[in-house]
């Protein structure tokens, strides 16, 4: 049995799960999320807590049993309490803020950069420094902080770029100039 499929998925008071046509459901306080699903598992759902299993034994069927299992618990957070990443941004003049829909992010090019935050996400600044995004889908919130983080990652030198918070970054030492 898989280790995290038959860890049965806690559905908070507020959240309605779905199964219908191959597609799982979850609407809560936050929002509404859809997901496809292959006929390889199936759902129990218990009231308070939803017990994914395996039709047989293969191989493919033992990694969709975690792959959905993860997936609907995914969805179950982010439709109750939701997903956030925190960025920080490191350097002599870098800064970000937001302005209606857009990112403007100051990261030592010539030009700010300017970047669309998607429906379903919210980006709030402090500082002028830390980045929070956050939204109700999982991979959308790590993709976009993904694709912020990209702009300009962080170097061991001076440790100058865009960091998740958590990250750490093995510094290096430069030349020593000695002759």
């Amino acid at each position: 049995m898989s280790r995290i499929g038959k860890i049965p998925v806690k559905v908070p008071a507020g959240v309605k799960v779905n199964f219908a046509n191959q597609m799982m459901t979850v609407e809560g306080p936050k929002g509404k999320l859809t997901q496809g699903y292959r006929d390889a598992v199936t759902f129990d759902n218990k009231g308070s807590e939803i017990i994914v299993s395996r039709i047989n034994d293969e191989k493919q069927s033992k990694a969709y049993h975690g792959l959905y299992r993860n997936l609907l618990n995914n969805m179950v957070i982010g439709v109750s309490t939701g997903w956030s990443r925190l960025l920080e941004v490191n350097g002599v003049g870098y800064r970000a803020e937001v302005k209606d829909k857009l990112l403007v992010m100051n990261l030592g090019f010539s030009n700010e950069l300017y970047i669309g935050i998607p429906e379903g996400l919210s980006v709030t600044v402090e500082q002028n420094v830390k980045i929070t995004v956050s939204g109700r889908d999982k991979q959308q919130v790590g993709e976009f902080a993904s694709q912020v983080r990209g702009l300009r990652a962080p170097e061991p030198y001076k440790g100058k770029g865009i960091k998740y918070a958590e990250e750490h970054i093995r510094r290096k030492v430069g030349k020593s100039g000695v002759k």
